[in-house]
């Protein structure tokens, strides 16, 4: 599946674009695409860390989506890593 992936807060650090265009052939849920993305991010940007997406949500739009929800059939989603501050 063709997924464009939008970027939000720490996982800016590791792409210049907002958005990112990447295939995952065989993914339907968000679970999947976890890993996938996991092992693509871990290959292709140094100093990335795992513990980073698995505290970010999933998100569309306008849907949090959990690791059993299927991926949107136009293949948007964002991944909001979480936001602290003071």
């Amino acid at each position: 599946m063709m997924i464009t992936l939008q970027l939000f807060g720490r996982f800016r650090e590791f792409s210049p674009n907002p958005e990112i265009a990447l295939e995952f052939p065989g993914i339907a849920t968000v679970g999947e695409f976890r890993v996938a993305f996991d092992a693509w991010a871990q290959a292709n940007w140094p100093g990335y860390r795992p513990a980073l997406l698995e505290t970010a949500a999933i998100a569309t739009d306008s849907t949090f989506l959990r690791a059993n929800s299927p991926l949107p059939a136009d293949g948007r989603i964002a991944v909001l890593p979480p936001v602290s501050g003071g």
